[in-house]
Parts: C-alpha cells; sequence; structure tokens
C-alpha cells in the first residue's frame, strides 16, 4: 500500500488474517528521491515480523 500526503509517500506492508487477526508487520516513509526499491535492511524486518506473526499464531 502506498500513501501520499502533500510530497511525503508512506508505505504499509502488512500480512492479511493470519489466524483471526490482522497483523501490520512495518509501516515506513520513503526518503529516497528516486527509484522505489524498498531497503533490504526494512525487506529483512518485514521477513523477521512475519515469521514472528506466524509463530504466534501457532503457540498454544
Amino acid at each position: 500500500m502506498v500513501k501520499r500526503y502533500d510530497t511525503d509517500t508512506c508505505r504499509a506492508v502488512y500480512a492479511v488474517k493470519i489466524g483471526e487477526r490482522v497483523y501490520v508487520l512495518h509501516a515506513f516513509q520513503k526518503k529516497s528521491k528516486k527509484g522505489i526499491q524498498t531497503p533490504q535492511s526494512d525487506i529483512e524486518l518485514i521477513k523477521q515480523r512475519y515469521k514472528d506473526a506466524l509463530a504466534r499464531e501457532q503457540s498454544p
């Protein structure tokens, strides 16, 4: 999801419905003036949070 507000661009990466919950894994403001690629550090953080959300759903 990309949301533009004035001159700022904000992005949210989310997983919909893991179990009965919706997890917002990461949201951030795009700062680069060129390119649309998400920084690798953000991608790694999103992957880890997704794994954590899956583990939380599988725990008793």
